[in-house]
């Protein structure tokens, strides 16, 4: 057996075609830094591919994962290909173009460019394969494990990302032999732990256990659950793009675009603490950041640089934060750098609803265009269910601010969560009314993840059982199915009842979409509801559908509370402020605002709705 001298790292479809790897990016910088005469090479596969099929053909497929994960399912298990296809039938049901292109045309197309690129590889110069894999690259990526085995029996297959965290390493080595090690956590330490070793030895029988790596031989409850990870980011070099890039640079000009480099800051979640401290207060549904233990984030010097260094180099200036949530603290401090660099970004972040007015403007001067904020839900009580540690007068706050600030709002709505009853759905109804001003919000049906506190605890919520989601049976042979735990699981419960319950909800949500619309199309993109401040009185103006604005003019005090009120605050504050006036006037101003949906409250909290008209005056306020 050949000592190792090569490594490939590669990423199989269906990820955004249109961003570089930061998993292959990251741990091929990290290796390079490890051990200079390593050559480390880093398979972009999803961009050839979506470069041979076609870029809109290749992002239909990837928006949806079961459709996603049909396409490769049918080359790894031929024998199941009518299965496979009654499921993609099924899931591009709203999809005219894909049923237009058809399934198999689809599976030759995909076939043929998979078959090019393992047969322009010599795989017998790599002693080791790491395949990153998470959400929709399961098929895919076991696809091309068996296939490249086929032509290097003694290449040494590692797995990892999220799809094989923690228990979903059960029964893996048995079903796909092809598979020598899971990854378990981050790739960092563990790859370089077994590099030393195949460096000392080529002999894989001599390989130690070593902490972060799973084999068959050390799977247990113990290893499945441990990781090894770096106790700080400091270290890590810049993501090394390089491989991307150069491939890119292959195709034919007319299929060059600008990629959006994605930037790490974080790992982990501030919301979730370490395993170590018993039990968490992580949102219920989420089965993310189950790869890494607590919360680490880069310092802002560091950050800064990386993004200065990696847009001059690649000449692009769109950056996707990967974060699952930027830092609650130092945001500002790093945006407030950026925008020092004299660079005219445009960055994408997820960020959590308790974001202040003040962070927001920070981002945006930077150069954020695109925010997906946590809201999840619109009724405080469901909020709490989801355990989300929010309320819904901070989500319309938030709503508010991104309005004003012109940053684009791609946050969601979870419908059918289990446990949601009828007044959490005339809750969200009716405060439905008074975010309608503002960009609408997309309805996501709930899923069950693996790992999730709704799957741990599924009683909890009202589930009777849970279970490998019924599409995997579609795709998988049952022997599989059976001993595999997937990401996506099913479960029974109420769901039946949930659809019928959230069906005036999903109405709501349409319309609000067809209006806010409308309302938008003209030269301006005025604001629905805004407001024009002059000095001593302000003049708040309702945009309607096929009727005139509605305009209410606020004078002295009404003027100043309502200004007061850009930020939720409670009923108290609000007399404290403004001692001159009685109370019961306040309440009653208040009560009239809220009547005329020009204000929200909430458990004697108080928001104003409108946003400054005048473009100029907004990162003011």
């Amino acid at each position: 057996m050949k000592p190792l001298k090569k490594l490939v790292l590669v990423s199989a479809p269906w990820p955004l075609f249109n961003r570089p790897s930061i998993q292959l990016g990251t741990l091929k910088a990290y290796l390079r830094s490890r051990f200079a005469d390593l050559q480390v090479d880093a398979h972009h596969v999803y961009l050839q591919v979506a470069e041979a099929i076609g870029y809109q053909d290749y992002l239909m497929i990837s928006e949806r994962t079961w459709i996603a994960e049909t396409i490769y399912g049918a080359l790894l298990y031929p024998e199941r290909f009518d299965r496979i296809k009654t499921l993609f039938l099924r899931q591009t049901a709203k999809k005219p173009r894909l049923k237009e292109i058809g399934f198999e045309a689809l599976l030759s197309r995909v076939k043929n460019v998979s078959k090019s690129y393992i047969q322009s590889i010599d795989w017998q110069e790599y002693r080791i394969a790491g395949f990153s894999i998470s959400l929709c690259q399961l098929t895919a990526s076991l696809y091309f494990i068996k296939q490249i085995k086929t032509w290097s029996p003694d290449l040494f297959i590692v797995v990892g990302g999220s799809t094989f965290a923690g228990s979903a390493a059960q029964n893996l080595f048995t079903m796909f032999p092809e598979i020598d090690a899971v990854v378990n956590g981050e790739g960092e330490r563990p790859l370089s732990r077994l590099v030393d070793c195949l460096l000392a030895s080529d002999d894989r029988r001599k390989i130690p256990a070593i902490p972060g790596i799973i084999t068959h031989e050390s799977l247990t409850k113990e290893t499945s659950s441990s990781f090894s990870q770096m106790a700080t980011l400091a270290k890590l070099p810049f993501p090394d793009f390089d491989d991307y890039f150069d491939l890119l640079k292959s195709f034919d000009p007319r299929k060059t675009f600008f990629p959006t480099l994605p930037i790490e800051i974080s790992r982990g979640c501030w919301w979730r603490p370490p395993r170590e401290a018993g039990k968490s207060k992580r949102c219920a549904f989420c089965n993310l950041n189950l790869q890494w233990n607590g919360y680490r984030s880069k310092k802002t010097k560091q950050v800064v640089s990386e993004i200065d260094h990696l847009t001059q180099k690649h000449g692009t200036l769109s950056v996707a934060f990967t974060d699952n949530l930027l830092p609650l603290k130092g945001s500002k401090d790093i945006f407030n750098h950026l925008s020092k660099l004299g660079k005219d970004f445009e960055f994408f972040g997820e960020i959590r609803a308790t974001a202040t007015r003040v962070d927001l403007a920070a981002m945006k001067k930077a150069g954020m265009r695109e925010v997906q904020i946590g809201i999840e839900a619109l009724s405080s009580r469901l909020l709490k269910k989801l355990k989300k540690g929010t309320t819904t007068i901070q989500n319309i706050e938030i709503m508010k601010h991104c309005e004003m600030l012109g940053i684009v709002n791609s946050s969601n709505l979870i419908f059918y969560f289990p446990s949601s009853d009828r007044e959490d759905v005339a809750a969200t109804l009716r405060n439905l009314e008074f975010v309608l001003p503002y960009r609408p919000l997309k309805s996501v049906p709930f899923w069950l993840g693996l790992g999730s506190p709704v799957w741990l605890d599924p009683k909890a919520f009202g589930l009777k059982a849970v279970f490998n989601h019924r599409n995997y049976a579609a795709i998988f042979p049952p022997h599989v199915f059976k001993a595999m735990l997937f990401i996506i699981q099913g479960y029974r419960g109420d769901l039946v009842r949930q659809r019928k319950l959230w069906q005036p909800v999903k109405k709501k949500l349409e319309q609000w979409e067809k209006t806010y619309a409308l309302l938008h199309n003209n030269p301006w993109h005025e604001p629905i509801l805004s407001f024009r401040d002059g000095r001593n009185f302000m003049i708040i103006r309702q945009k309607r559908l096929q009727k005139d604005p509605m305009l209410h003019r606020l004078e002295g005090p009404s003027r100043a509370i309502y200004l007061f009120c850009r930020n939720h605050q409670a009923i108290k504050t609000i007399i404290d402020r403004f001692p001159t006036i009685a109370a019961d006037k306040i309440e009653s101003f208040l009560r009239m605002m809220v009547d005329k949906k020009l204000m929200f409250a909430e458990k004697n909290r108080y928001l104003s709705l409108a946003v400054p008209a005048a473009p100029e005056n907004r990162l003011d306020l």
